[in-house]
């Protein structure tokens, strides 16, 4: 074996992904929202009115998985899914008072996540890690 376990990146990158998704979700849990219900919600946030496949590309996850949080997301009450006057198989999603209020209680601690996991990093170190994390996310996409 060339590398030890902690050499490989895909290792050093799952950690990450697990601490940052335990510590959002404990900022979620009094709220009754799942990290990836969060995504969802943040996207409808910046713009109301998302038909699913958008969410689709969006998030880059699959149908059967949007539909089910949506439909979770509606039993709670924060959104509301409609079918389009358009294309009847698509279903646009829409935030009800609740989701609208939740947004301004949930947001702030976006925010103030993405300030903590940030600190002390400068914009330029951000850049480049946008750029290896799109250069490792090419690599794999094409390979697949």
């Amino acid at each position: 074996m060339k590398l030890t376990l902690t050499e490989y990146i895909s290792i050093k990158l799952h950690k990450t992904d697990l601490m940052l998704t335990s510590f959002i979700k404990s900022k979620l849990d009094p709220f009754n929202l799942a990290p990836e219900q969060n995504l969802i919600m943040m996207l409808l946030w910046e713009k109301d009115g998302l038909t699913q496949n958008q969410l689709v590309e969006s998030l880059n996850k699959d149908k059967t998985n949007i539909a089910r949080m949506a439909s979770n997301l509606e039993n709670k009450g924060f959104i509301k899914r409609v079918n389009c006057d358009e294309d009847r198989r698509a279903v646009r999603l829409y935030l009800t008072k609740a989701g609208k209020e939740l947004g301004e209680k949930v947001i702030p601690i976006a925010e103030e996540f993405n300030d903590i996991i940030c600190h002390g990093i400068s914009k330029e170190e951000l850049v480049v890690m946008e750029k290896v994390l799109s250069k490792m996310n090419s690599n794999v996409q094409n390979l697949m």
